[in-house]
């Protein structure tokens, strides 16, 4: 660390200026928050090094999410994740404790700089085209199809009765009304609607507490960390199933038998995943979760927004059934919605590479846990586009209806590199989780037994 000192002249007389230190990408890396220097946090965006030992709590997208990046550079991170840069930069200012000595790379050892450069000049291009414009019409053509699929999903119990039959259809039209829901928040929570950050805000509160009857905030306390390090165990929240439930990842899996840790008959998760995370994450762990989340840390205005779904939700059904089929058709749609929503999320990352952090570049981190499933327009609607799910976690505020248009684009990066571009169809992807959960299974039995 080599500070650095000049003088300039003002009025006649000799003013210093401000020092500026300088610092090795050895000193960063060893600012974690572990190890030797216990509880410093340091970043680099475009050389320029931030101490975020004190801010990180009050990050707005969450303490883990920009711990998990300290003592390193996250500069294509911090691009792809903000919208207002001149905002955002007025709360970096003052957290810059200097810059990367002269003698230092621009890029981080453990990245691939051809890779960067390149995928920083196709950033470049994508904005120049235009492509992280949000087209509105499509987006309220959206939320008005969802709108009435909810209010129809009522209309049916209505008219036609409470019997087996308007039964089902209601309990299906409500199910796809929800899930639709799901991919629309999921845009509003990326700021991929509106232009200004606060309009996707507020609109997102609607979709996600008022029509779904869940917590935005956590929702993006959540997500915002699996875009950061997908796939990268204790970093990543959507792979904490691990090693509780499943065992994710070959080398996971082989090391788990080996410490001849058992928490659950792992050779046939393959067979038990069907009855457990599929119809039961939303009904059970998110049902939880979100409240838990919300309750503690004080989220009184998501609170506020969830309850009026379920007093919407048990004063209109309620009128029409009775106690128990009104708690049968609750959790019965809470199950469909749950399944579909585990069956479309999990195709794209299980059956990738899990492992523990790498420290690589942002397309290498991104597509070594995802992959892509066939365009269609059944699959587009099916899985809220996020059949693209490559150039969704390249782009995080891209609007979806712009995915297929940057693809070719992508693909082209990943052929120049040599980084395998998977696109599967539909069903295949859906088996390959299976595939996938059996192949660990099979790992974690020889190991446990043999080795």
């Amino acid at each position: 660390m080599a500070p650095q000192h000049g003088d300039r002249k003002q009025d006649g007389n000799a003013v210093a200026e401000p020092v500026m230190q300088w610092f090795t990408w050895e000193e960063v890396a060893q600012r974690t928050g572990r190890g030797p220097a216990l509880q410093e946090r340091w970043v680099v965006i475009d050389r320029k090094v931030y101490d975020i030992s004190r801010f990180y709590r009050r990050h707005p997208g969450g303490a883990l999410l920009i711990s998990s990046h300290a003592g390193q550079d996250v500069t294509d991170a911090f691009v792809a994740f903000h919208v207002d840069k001149f905002l955002v930069n007025k709360y970096l200012k003052p957290l810059q404790i200097g810059e990367l000595a002269p003698d230092q790379p621009s890029i981080e050892p453990t990245k691939n700089k051809m890779l960067v450069k390149d995928f920083r000049e196709l950033r470049a291009s994508v904005e120049k085209m235009g492509l992280l414009e949000p087209n509105k019409l499509f987006f309220f053509l959206h939320l008005a199809h969802i709108l009435l699929l909810d209010t129809a999903a009522w209309l049916i119990l209505f008219y036609f009765g409470t019997s087996f039959m308007p039964f089902i259809v209601s309990l299906l039209v409500l199910t796809i009304s929800q899930v639709q829901a799901s991919w629309l928040q999921h845009d509003l929570g990326h700021l991929s609607v509106f232009r200004k950050t606060k309009w996707n805000h507020l609109l997102h509160k609607f979709v996600m507490c008022h029509l779904i009857g869940a917590s935005a905030k956590w929702w993006t306390l959540l997500h915002s960390r699996h875009h950061s390090k997908p796939n990268c165990f204790r970093k990543d929240p959507d792979i904490d199933m691990h090693p509780f439930l499943f065992t994710l990842g070959k080398k996971f899996s082989v090391e788990l038998g080996i410490k001849k840790k058992k928490y659950m008959p792992y050779n046939h998760q393959h067979k038990y995943f069907f009855f457990t995370l599929p119809p039961l994450l939303f009904p059970t762990y998110f049902h939880c979760h979100t409240f838990y989340i919300a309750y503690t840390k004080r989220y009184w205005v998501d609170l506020a927004c969830m309850l009026t779904f379920y007093i919407r939700f048990f004063f209109t059904y309620g009128s029409l059934l009775e106690m128990k089929s009104l708690l049968a058709y609750y959790f019965l749609f809470r199950m469909l919605e749950s399944s579909w929503f585990v069956w479309v999320s999990q195709m794209n990352h299980i059956p990738m590479d899990i492992y523990y952090d790498k420290n690589l570049d942002w397309v290498s981190t991104q597509l070594q846990a995802t992959c892509n499933v066939e365009q269609s327009l059944f699959n587009d609607w099916f899985t809220g586009h996020l059949n693209f799910q490559i150039e969704h976690h390249l782009f995080p505020t891209m609007p979806r209806h712009n995915y297929w248009k940057v693809a070719p684009l992508v693909k082209s990066l990943c052929a120049k590199h040599g980084i395998e571009y998977q696109c599967k169809p539909l069903l295949t992807a859906f088996a390959d989780i299976v595939h996938s959960l059996k192949n660990s299974g099979e790992l974690w039995l020889d190991a446990y037994l043999h080795k």
